[in-house]
């Protein structure tokens, strides 16, 4: 996961004492609330008329994978959509803390990965939350120290990292460890590999100690990691059909799409035209990208991490429903998550208004919901 940005206004702590997909909660704050875009950023203010909602209250991560909010937020392309209705966002270190925000009503729409997505509908019985787009493929690497690690087949018995426990990543590894017909204790990480569960933030420095051989990690981890002399042993796209996989995708509360479709659509369009945008303007969108990134932690990516971190990734709208019930499977096969019923986690309703209304075919929803 990103750097900890620590709050501006206000932090809030969550403790959820359920057992989750991506691993147990506990206490997790999240990043500085403020009027969008970013301090630089472009077109700040609402202007027009609103909406039926005054203010949305938007959540990503400060990562290459969340693309279509870190440019669309920073260049302004969602809240031009949005007219008078006002754009707040909100930085998320983890996926539960996003989905904590959005069932307590603290964010409106957020770009999440997959995992939390499925953990999130789940645990509410489909009432909390749906995924209404998808927003990112891609950019999910196996980065491993040549020195120790020089095929696939020696990765077992070393000790490669993942970002936690039951996250999209590591339910990946561990289904990947399976096909190799390794064994491995999915809850201890124990077993022909060691699955270290590592924070995204620490595995840099883990790598250069030594204390790990390896780490099947998103982008800008995996670039991060080639930088310290590691070697890209696997990309994650090579394993999925026409090397496309959801990474992120947006989701919006189910109290929120009922009373304020209109604001969902214009978020949508917002989100559709960012990513038109990005694939006409590829290294432009990357400089806004790190930009956004510099101004929410603080630091950019140095050349040698944006650029191929930049061009591991796709933006795309399709949600790639069919592989997100991959995932989740791969996840009940990994005994993390009990069989769940994902019948009506898509609501791709409005994204499809808008992309018919663009003159654009709609996608489908993989037969588990609207479309």
């Amino acid at each position: 996961m990103p750097a900890v940005i620590r709050p501006a206004r206000r932090r809030v702590a969550a403790a959820v004492a359920v057992p989750l997909l991506i691993g147990a909660l506990g206490a997790c704050g999240y990043g500085s609330e403020r009027d969008s875009a970013p301090k630089g950023g472009k077109n700040t203010t609402a202007q027009g008329k609103a909406l039926s909602a005054d203010t949305v209250r938007i959540g990503y991560f400060p990562n290459i994978t969340h693309a279509t909010p870190l440019v669309g937020d920073h260049e302004g392309i969602i809240q031009k959509e949005l007219g008078g209705t006002k754009l707040r966002a909100t930085t998320f270190n983890a996926g539960p803390s996003e989905i904590e925000a959005l069932n307590a009503g603290s964010i409106d729409i957020g770009w999440i990965g997959p995992s939390p997505a499925i953990n999130g509908y789940t645990k509410s019985k489909g009432k909390s939350l749906r995924i209404i787009s998808g927003s990112t493929s891609g950019g999910v690497r196996l980065v491993v120290d040549p020195k120790k690690i020089s095929s696939l087949d020696d990765v077992k018995g070393k000790r490669i990292a993942t970002p936690q426990k039951g996250n999209t990543q590591d339910v990946a590894f561990l289904n990947w460890i399976a096909q190799q017909g390794w064994k491995v204790d999915a809850q201890s990480g124990k077993g022909d590999v060691s699955v270290v569960r590592t924070d995204n933030k620490v595995t840099p420095d883990a790598f250069k100690s030594g204390s790990i051989d390896g780490a099947w990690v998103p982008e800008p981890t995996a670039s991060k990691l080639v930088s310290e002399g590691g070697k890209v042993l696997l990309d994650e796209s090579t394993l999925w059909p026409d090397k496309k996989f959801v990474i992120t995708n947006v989701i919006v509360s189910q109290k929120f799409l009922d009373q304020h479709p209109d604001v969902v659509e214009a978020v949508l369009r917002g989100s559709v035209k960012t990513n038109a945008w990005i694939k006409d303007n590829p290294d432009k969108a990357r400089d806004a990208a790190n930009a956004a990134l510099q101004q929410l932690s603080g630091k950019a990516l140095p050349a040698d991490i944006i650029d191929p971190a930049w061009k591991s990734i796709e933006v795309t709208d399709d949600p790639l429903a069919s592989t997100l019930r991959t995932e989740a499977d791969n996840a009940v096969k990994a005994g993390l998550l009990e069989t769940p019923d994902l019948s009506g986690i898509y609501d791709l309703t409005p994204l499809n208004k808008v992309l018919r209304a663009a003159g654009r075919q709609p996608f489908d929803a993989a037969q588990l919901g609207k479309q």
